[in-house]
């Protein structure tokens, strides 16, 4: 048995990659947005071993999300899944000075794997949208450009994967891979997705407790248990670490290696 925890698991793929989690024997800790969503949470899947609560649009809530999930105990997987859409009208800004987007799809995933204790595996969740992504990284938060919320998306999406590449060279012990669920008829994905509901989480929770070969492989792009290559910008170590150092001096928190 497996102990996973999972950002943004109130629904949608986290939820269902929660749920095939729990029905293969494996233990889930289970995120949502406030107490009331864990209440709700919970209550979806009772089986769940805990939900911890934070809004990841907050660096404070960040960090407590953090403490509230190495208070747990040290976990075998994270899949980094939470995420907003491309629906935004306009740069929305935190509480912190960031855009909205930004701070919950790029920032958090780069500030829990920095303050969360090191799994054995760490899941990343993209999409093709990141092969749109701007590799300059220029105004990363949207202060000077126009707001594009479609293009803040695929930034950000972009932005998963270098992530999960960079911590794939920092930590060669540790299984660091991204992947893309597709485009399918989630509250994010739209009516009009078009893809496979059915396939689509199960390749995080493949990535994260499977013993197959094809698992057992480090700083890849993934696409329905298949490696698939990634927008080539993402192979880049340079950019791969500039995007780090982004993070590192936006958020104030450094990843140790």
């Amino acid at each position: 048995m497996s102990r996973i925890f999972i950002t943004g698991s109130s629904d949608g793929l986290g939820l269902m990659a929660a749920q095939l989690l729990v029905e293969q024997g494996h233990s889930v800790v289970l995120h949502a947005r406030n107490a009331e969503r864990a209440a709700e949470t919970q209550r979806k899947l009772p089986a769940a071993e805990a939900v911890v609560t934070g809004d990841l649009a907050s660096l404070r809530q960040m960090r407590s999300v953090a403490e509230q999930v190495n208070a747990l105990g040290k976990f075998d997987a994270i899949i980094h899944n939470a995420a907003v859409g491309y629906r935004e009208p306009r740069r929305v800004e935190t509480e912190d000075g960031f855009a909205h987007l930004f701070s919950i799809n790029s920032l958090a995933p780069y500030v829990l794997t920095a303050l969360i204790h090191t799994p054995h595996r760490l899941v990343y969740i993209s999409s093709g949208l990141h092969e749109q992504g701007d590799p300059s990284l220029r105004d990363l938060n949207w202060e000077q450009r126009p707001w594009e919320g479609m293009q803040a998306y695929s930034d950000s999406k972009l932005h998963n994967v270098l992530l999960a590449f960079a911590m794939a060279r920092r930590l060669p012990g540790v299984l660091c891979n991204a992947m893309t669920p597709g485009w399918v008829q989630t509250k994010m994905g739209g009516p009009g997705a078009n893809d496979d509901l059915d396939q689509a989480h199960r390749t995080q929770v493949w990535l994260a407790v499977s013993d197959d070969a094809a698992s057992q492989v480090s700083g890849k792009y993934f696409y329905h248990l298949h490696s698939k290559a990634p927008f080539a910008a993402a192979l880049d170590t340079g950019l791969q670490d500039r995007y780090m150092e982004a993070c590192e001096k936006l958020s104030g928190v450094a990843v140790l290696s």
